[in-house]
């Protein structure tokens, strides 16, 4: 075989491989960012929008999320802990008919502690909580934006951070959720508190997690 036949072979080769790479570097993309939208399901859309649209940075920030806290193992609450976590949002339900912005506020400290009891990262540290959360309870971590949201705009001395009663109510509604979906057992514990199946999640929610219908009408009187 002559030196320029092997010559032309190998080039003939190398663009074969270059060509296979692109391709599959193409193929990749698409399946990763199904995968991520699958995961994050509303997360992915508002890391989008904050992007303003750029796809391809909200992949990489929501990619970065999951290579930080991926791997993170919830860990399970004791009995006597749950029910001082519901005994908790019990109150600050309650507390919502007379002062919103102070029940919001309660919420928003209960889910940091139940989220730092659970093993995600410490609620003084929000923003690396929040990121956490997102990536293993994504379809509920907004209510917890939005309370803390309200809190902290309570807590820097505006009248409600721009929210209203029924903007509270709503955020207070979502906030549930996340408390009830942190406050189940995993599907990993082995079966150590039974649950039956009901619903999105395949377990009932937790004893006492019932909202009240204040929390469902729209006529929550103002405070």
């Amino acid at each position: 075989m002559s030196t320029g036949l092997i010559i032309a072979l190998i080039v003939i080769v190398a663009v074969l491989v270059a060509v296979a790479a692109v391709v599959t570097l193409r193929a990749r993309g698409p399946r990763h960012g199904t995968s991520l939208k699958r995961r994050f399901g509303p997360e992915y859309d508002r890391a989008v929008a904050r992007h303003d649209g750029d796809t391809k940075a909200a992949e990489r920030e929501l990619a970065d999320r999951v290579e930080r806290h991926g791997s993170l193992h919830e860990r399970e609450l004791e009995p006597a802990e749950r029910q001082r976590f519901e005994a908790r949002w019990t109150a600050a339900q309650e507390r919502f008919v007379e002062s919103p912005r102070d029940a919001l506020a309660e919420a928003d400290r209960l889910l940091a502690d139940l989220a730092g009891a659970r093993g995600f990262p410490d609620g003084g540290h929000y923003e690396e909580q929040l990121a956490a959360l997102s990536v293993h309870h994504a379809h509920h971590v907004d209510g917890y934006r939005r309370v803390h949201r309200v809190a902290q705009a309570h807590a820097n001395g505006a009248a409600d951070g721009g929210a209203g009663t029924e903007e509270m109510r709503e955020a207070m509604v979502e906030a549930r959720a996340l408390f009830d979906d942190l406050l189940r057992p995993s599907r990993h514990d082995g079966g150590r508190h039974r649950t039956a199946p009901d619903g999105e999640h395949g377990t009932r929610p937790a004893r006492g997690s019932h909202m009240p219908s204040l929390l469902h009408r729209r006529q929550t009187k103002e405070s």
